[in-house]
C-alpha cells in the first residue's frame, strides 16, 4: 500500500463503481470492467467474510472498508449481462448482499455506465439500495451518464436513494466530453438543491482526466486518449489512440476494438469544472486508482497532496483544514466510518504529519509512480507506518466493518 500511504492515506474504501472482489468466485476471465482488479484467481471469494478475513491475514498498511460492487452480483447470479435481471435474479442478488452488509460491508456501488450493468433497471438497483438501508449502509454510484446526459443520470440516484431512504455518494462527480465542458456550475447546483432534501454527497478527484478500461462508445478524436494497458497487442501501449490508430493505418475505433482488452486515460474534462466540484462544501476526496494498470492514471500516488499543494496552497480554492477535511472528517461521516476522521480523545490515532508548505504530487502522467512531497509520517491505529526517510515500516491495518455487521473490528 505505498501509493497509499505515502501521500497520507490510513483507510482505503474498495469495491467502487459495482466492482468488487467479494462476494465472487470466477471460474473464466473477469469481464470488463472487472478486469480493472485483476484475473479469474483474483476473485477468490465467496464471501465478504472471507475477504475480511484473507485482509487480517495479510496485514495492510491502511485499514480497508469495503462496498459490495453490483456488477460483481450480478455476475454472481445471472447468466447473462446485457440484459436487465429477472424478479428471481434480484431476490438472489439481494439476499447475497444482505449476508454481505451482515458480515462487514459498508454498502452498495454501482457501475451503470459500464456495459455490464447498463441494462440494469433503476427498480433493480433500488430493490438493492432497500437492502443497504436496513443495515444502516451508504449507496455510492458511478452514474450511468457522466456525459450529455448527466442531469438525467443524476436524478436517477436521486430518485433510488428517495425510494430506499439510503444515503447516496455519487462517485468521481465530473462534466466528461467536451460538449459539456463548464457545465458543473449546472450539476453542483442540481446536487447542492437535492442535499437539502435527502442526503446526498459526492467525491471527486483533482485532475482532468479519468482512467478505467477502454470503451469503444467514449472513443473520439476531441480529446486526447493514452492507452495504459491492452492483452491483446501490449508492444503499443503508453501511446495515444490516435497515434496508434495512424501507426496501423485504421480508424480510432477500429483501432481500439482491436486493442481489446485494454485500459486507457481519457483527458475529458475541464480544469474549471474540476475546480468548482472540488469547492463544493459536500464534495470529498477520493482517487478512484488502479493499483494494477500497468502505467496509471497519477492519481494513484498524488491525489491527496495535490488537492492541499495545488489547489489548496496555489491556487487558494480552500484553506488548509478545509482540504482536510475532505479527506478525513466528512468521509468518515459519510461512509459511517465509527471513531475515524478526527484528531480527539477516544478515536483510533489515524494520523498524518505534513508539512502544508512543502506538500505537493509528484506523480505524471508520463512518470505515474512518484511519491509526494512533504508527507514526514503516518500512523494507522496508533502505529506509525510510514516514515518519509525510510518508506513503509509497518502494517497494521484493519477491516472495517459496517454498522450492522456481526464482524467486528479487532
Amino acid at each position: 500500500m505505498t501509493a497509499k500511504v505515502s501521500q497520507g492515506v490510513t483507510t482505503v474504501i474498495v469495491g467502487n463503481c459495482g466492482i468488487s472482489a467479494s462476494p465472487v468466485v470466477l471460474d473464466t476471465a473477469p469481464p470488463d470492467p472487472l478486469n480493472i482488479l485483476g484475473n479469474r484467481f483474483d476473485f477468490a471469494f465467496d464471501s465478504v467474510r472471507q475477504y475480511a478475513d484473507a485482509v487480517y491475514r495479510a496485514e495492510p498498511a491502511t485499514n480497508v472498508a469495503a462496498l459490495v460492487g453490483h456488477t460483481s452480483l450480478r455476475v454472481a447470479t445471472m447468466d447473462s449481462l446485457d440484459r436487465a435481471a429477472s424478479e428471481s435474479e434480484i431476490a438472489q442478488m439481494c439476499e447475497i448482499l444482505d449476508k454481505a452488509l451482515s458480515e462487514g460491508a459498508i454498502g452498495l456501488s454501482t457501475g451503470l455506465a459500464y456495459a455490464t450493468a447498463k441494462q440494469s433497471t433503476t427498480s433493480e438497483v433500488t430493490a438493492l439500495a432497500k437492502i443497504v438501508e436496513q443495515h444502516s449502509g451508504v449507496y455510492t454510484t458511478h452514474l450511468r451518464d457522466e456525459h450529455d446526459q448527466i442531469v438525467e443520470a443524476m436524478g436517477e440516484a436521486f430518485q433510488v436513494g428517495r425510494d430506499a431512504k439510503v444515503s447516496v455518494v455519487i462517485s468521481h462527480f465530473k462534466c466528461a466530453g467536451m460538449k459539456n465542458w463548464g457545465r458543473a456550475e449546472e450539476t453542483v447546483g442540481y446536487l447542492q438543491k437535492m442535499a437539502l432534501d435527502q442526503d446526498v454527497a459526492c467525491d471527486c478527484y483533482p485532475y482532468t482526466a479519468s482512467s478505467s478500461t477502454l470503451d469503444i462508445d467514449q472513443v473520439t478524436d476531441n480529446y486526447d486518449i493514452f492507452i495504459t494497458w491492452s492483452e491483446s497487442h501490449p508492444e503499443v501501449a503508453q501511446q495515444t489512440l490516435k497515434e496508434i490508430a495512424t501507426k496501423w493505418q485504421l480508424s480510432l475505433v477500429d483501432a481500439a476494438s482491436k486493442l481489446q482488452p485494454a485500459g486507457a486515460v481519457y483527458h475529458n474534462m475541464h480544469e474549471k469544472d474540476v475546480e468548482h466540484v472540488l469547492q463544493y462544501p459536500d464534495c470529498m476526496i477520493g482517487s478512484d486508482g488502479l493499483p494494477n494498470d500497468e502505467h496509471p492514471h497519477p492519481r494513484l500516488w498524488g491525489t491527496f497532496p495535490r488537492v492541499i499543494g495545488r489547489y489548496g496552497r496555489e491556487k487558494n480554492l480552500f484553506t488548509v483544514g478545509e482540504a482536510v477535511r475532505k479527506m478525513t472528517a466528512l468521509p468518515a461521516e459519510k461512509f459511517k466510518l465509527q471513531g475515524r476522521g478526527i484528531i480527539a480523545e477516544g478515536m483510533y490515532a489515524d494520523l498524518v504529519l505534513f508539512d502544508p508548505n512543502k506538500i505537493i504530487d509528484r506523480a505524471t502522467y508520463e512518470k505515474p509512480f512518484e511519491p509526494a512531497d512533504g508527507i514526514d509520517a503516518v500512523w494507522v491505529n496508533g502505529e506509525p507506518v510510514f516514515e518519509r526517510e525510510n518508506g513503509v515500516i509497518n502494517c497494521c491495518g484493519r477491516f472495517l466493518s459496517g454498522a450492522t455487521s456481526s464482524h467486528l473490528d479487532t
